[in-house]
């Protein structure tokens, strides 16, 4: 386990990614990419980076005359009816896409109305999810998925958390004292994964990283098994690297 998680910053990437965007809708005809550096107040060398992402999602199409426009993913990502139906289809085959290169179980959870809830998974016959022996819902002080939640919430809504689910002990290393807890929370870089070694359950290890879109505190996370402890770092890395597709997802 030599390798640390890189911080990154994929909210960052899914800003500039909007402002692109607006920018390429209000031009039906196409925009160039020196309009758009122009319109979105972004550097050759960021427009360069975000491009590939956009047209590989399918947000912007490319035109024969090198001209960007809006791409059939976004149309669709529009509104009305047909967008609830659109939008979970490619959160799926977007958590299918991250399973198959983190080589591990994905999961997409949220904190709403106050209590921890996983809204989609990706897992598979080498990719086991995780059982989830204790309800997740009472376990967000030893979950990588919860702890990252609560990191995202203000200290008193921590608390009121955690007074409404008990911290139990559920392995040797979970941490129940709240103060403790609090701690490894606030000392945590915010663009860090969040992991969990065996905190939930003896044999699994999981690393999460925030998924906020708005107000809405949300998260993504992978599982392990443990005898693949020596690819949680990497797969952590991965996982954080490629969050900002599926995050501009839910921003739209």
């Amino acid at each position: 386990m030599a390798l640390k998680p890189e911080p990154t910053a994929p909210l960052h990437s899914v800003r500039h990614a909007l402002r692109v965007m607006e920018a390429v809708a209000a031009r039906p005809g196409g925009m160039t990419e020196a309009e758009m550096a122009r319109e979105s107040g972004l550097s050759d060398r960021e427009l360069a980076r975000l491009l590939p992402m956009l047209r590989r999602e399918g947000y912007l199409e490319r035109l024969p005359d090198g001209a960007y426009t809006v791409g059939d993913s976004l149309v669709l990502m529009g509104s009305g009816p047909a967008r609830e139906l659109a939008l979970r289809n490619r959160l799926r085959q977007e958590l299918s896409a991250l399973r198959d290169s983190v080589g591990a179980a994905v999961y997409l959870s949220r904190y709403v109305d106050g209590e921890i809830s996983i809204t989609e998974y990706a897992d598979g016959p080498r990719t086991p999810k995780v059982h989830e022996w204790v309800d997740f819902r009472s376990a967000a002080h030893a979950s990588a998925i919860g702890k990252c939640l609560l990191t995202q919430l203000d200290h008193d809504d921590r608390r009121d958390h955690l007074a409404r689910h008990k911290a139990a002990r559920l392995t040797s290393r979970t941490i129940t004292n709240e103060k403790a807890l609090f701690r490894q929370l606030d000392a945590r870089p915010a663009s860090v994964p969040v992991l969990d070694l065996q905190e939930y359950a003896v044999g699994t290890v999981c690393a999460a990283v925030p998924m906020t879109a708005g107000r809405a505190v949300g998260c993504l996370a992978l599982s392990l098994p443990l005898t693949h402890a020596h690819r949680l770092y990497r797969a952590a890395d991965t996982l954080n690297r490629h969050a900002a597709p599926l995050l501009l997802s839910l921003a739209l």
